[in-house]
């Protein structure tokens, strides 16, 4: 690890040990960045009350403990108790070069751990929507990341592949013919087919029956509607398949884990609780009460497990992909990348397999909640109808829009196609990865393709410039590894910047929050930015200089093209 905050943390930590006794250890240093030096260690403020002691009595007692000559110098003491730590030039130059020479970026395999992410889950009789694309994106960059720190990563993808609409389904397929059906289902048409079943359903009553003989032949397993069962998920699967290439992500067949998987466990989820006593009859219904939820009338909230006609829900399908992903997928942690509107169910799902015994106090559940995608008004993003609006729409509006941007620039028409639908493609992904996960966030075009400010193209540009450096220099990049030389401030702010890259993979990976690594990208982007107006680099008249400048670029390139494929996001080779 070469992440400089880091390090001072822990040699802070020893140093508190040290002067005050080891139950000072697990202290938090509180090192933050610093205008008088290059970090300041804020911990003899916060301890001073429990020592009783002046702050500065306490700074000085830290300092004296403290060993960072092989690291920092120069250690001083301001105002309070603040304890001002500046980095030397040869350990900043040391670092550097360790992480220009790892291929991994300083980014180290942990002991791998299995990670079950649950995302995207779009429902197979209807299209995708805009309301997908947040978990489709987040769960996608979660499971990058976490592959990249060397974990197991079992990706699943929960489809709504099963229930009593499907009855309906069947028949208007029948009626409009299997073929034509088909096709239109593999076109993406699947809200338009749904809205018609469901009006011949709610207007003929012999459609309507058919449709209610046809549910428990298909719950069955009666071969011919199992058959046509199956044609319609691979169809629409086409569609699904056809926005994750369009989108890039990593999502294939392999990882659907549909409803209709869990089916044939449904009935033996409800008899283990029941025999474990961990489900109860309520109202003719078999329920879980987790204790401390509780309903507006202060009565126990119930978790329904079988409803009192018989049928399952949510619930039962949850319980038992829990039971699954434990049991048989061996899972360490469990991430729920669904929207925030679910939160209270998913608690009460991981209090009662909890209660069950499924979900071990090692296993971490987690529901990673996704916001809102909302208008310029302010609502949900809709059509003007009201409508919400086709996640294929969406996407192709935003290539179009990156084209209109790329407009001036001198490409083949090949060029220019592929180049905008990376930038539109990133600009999307960029902007919905950038705010928190369980924020709402407005959509728009004309900031989400700005080249300016914190935005997907801006970041795309800022490394596609670095590589024009290289081809104006008619240079390898990979062959720029000169010994680097923190001389400039903005090459010390640079660098830093660029040590501080593992740690914060390392961070996102555990609090599950993408967000955290396009800050750190846009941060890295504005110190690579600084550097550039005042630092020359092709230009310099030294020559050790040059080189180590062309070190400090080629190292920021990498770390820019590596951040950004772990957030799913393409970068052009000239913008």
């Amino acid at each position: 690890m070469v992440d400089p905050q880091v390090v001072l943390a822990e040699r802070v930590q020893h140093a508190l040990a040290t002067a005050f006794g080891s139950e000072y250890a697990d202290a938090d240093p509180l090192i933050r960045p610093s205008q008088f030096a290059d970090f300041q260690a804020n911990v003899a403020l916060s301890l001073a009350k429990r020592l009783r002691r002046a702050p500065r009595d306490v700074a000085q007692a830290l300092v004296a403990a403290l060993d960072v000559a092989d690291v920092c110098a120069s250690v001083e003491i301001s105002g309070p108790g603040f304890v001002n730590l500046t980095l030397s030039d040869d350990w900043i130059a040391a670092q550097a070069a360790t992480m220009r020479d790892d291929e991994a970026l300083g980014v180290e395999h942990r002991a791998p751990q299995t990670v079950v992410i649950d995302y995207s889950a779009p429902n197979a009789a209807k299209e995708m929507h805009v309301g997908h694309l947040r978990t489709t994106i987040v769960g996608d960059a979660l499971a990058r990341i976490h592959e990249h720190l060397g974990d197991n990563v079992i990706r699943q993808n929960h489809l709504g592949d099963w229930g009593t609409p499907f009855g309906m389904l069947m028949e208007h397929l029948l009626d409009v013919g299997e073929e034509e059906s088909l096709r239109r289902l593999a076109a993406g048409d699947g809200n338009a087919f749904y809205q018609e079943a469901r009006a011949k359903f709610d207007s003929d009553p012999a459609f309507e029956e058919r449709a209610r003989r046809r549910v428990p032949l298909l719950q069955g397993g009666d071969p011919e509607s199992m058959r046509l069962w199956h044609e319609f998920i691979e169809h629409t699967k086409r569609y699904f398949n056809r926005v994750y290439a369009e989108l890039g992500v990593t999502l294939t067949d392999e990882h659907i884990a549909g409803e209709s998987m869990y089916n044939p466990w449904l009935a033996d989820v409800c008899d283990e609780l029941e025999r474990a006593g961990v489900a109860v009859h309520s109202e003719g219904a078999l329920c879980v009460f987790p204790p401390g939820f509780t309903g507006r009338d202060g009565q126990p909230l119930p978790l329904i497990i079988r409803k009192s006609d018989g049928g399952y829900g949510y619930a039962t399908t949850d319980m038992a992909a829990i039971r699954y992903r434990v049991r048989d997928l061996k899972a360490d942690r469990i991430l729920y990348v669904v929207g925030a509107p679910q939160a209270l169910h998913f608690q009460m799902v991981f209090a009662a397999a909890r209660m069950a015994g499924w979900l071990p106090d090692d296993v971490r559940a987690e529901h990673v909640q996704i916001g809102n995608v909302l208008g310029s008004d302010g609502k949900l993003l809709r059509t003007r109808s009201g409508k919400s609006i086709k996640l294929t729409d969406l996407l192709e509006e935003a290539v179009e829009r990156a084209e209109a941007v790329l407009a001036d620039r001198d490409y083949d028409p090949e060029t220019r196609a592929q180049i905008a639908r990376q930038v539109g493609m990133g600009a999307v992904k960029y902007a919905d990865l950038s705010v928190s996960h369980d924020s709402e966030y407005v959509f728009d075009f004309d900031r989400m393709l700005a080249l300016t400010g914190n935005t997907g193209p801006y970041l795309q540009y800022a490394t596609a410039r670095i590589r024009s450096i290289f081809r104006k220099g008619g240079l390898d990049p990979d062959r720029a590894t000169g010994r680097i030389l923190p001389g400039e401030p903005a090459e010390r702010t640079l660098a830093l910047t660029l040590l501080g890259f593992a740690s914060v993979v390392e961070k996102v990976a555990e609090s599950a929050e993408p967000h955290r690594l396009c800050a750190y990208l846009f941060d890295l982007a504005q110190a690579f930015t600084a550097f550039y107006e005042s630092c020359p680099v092709l230009t310099a008249e030294d020559e050790a200089v040059r080189e180590s400048r062309l070190a400090l670029s080629a190292l920021t390139m990498r770390v820019l093209r590596r951040g950004l494929s772990l957030l799913g996001i393409e970068v052009p080779e000239r913008m």
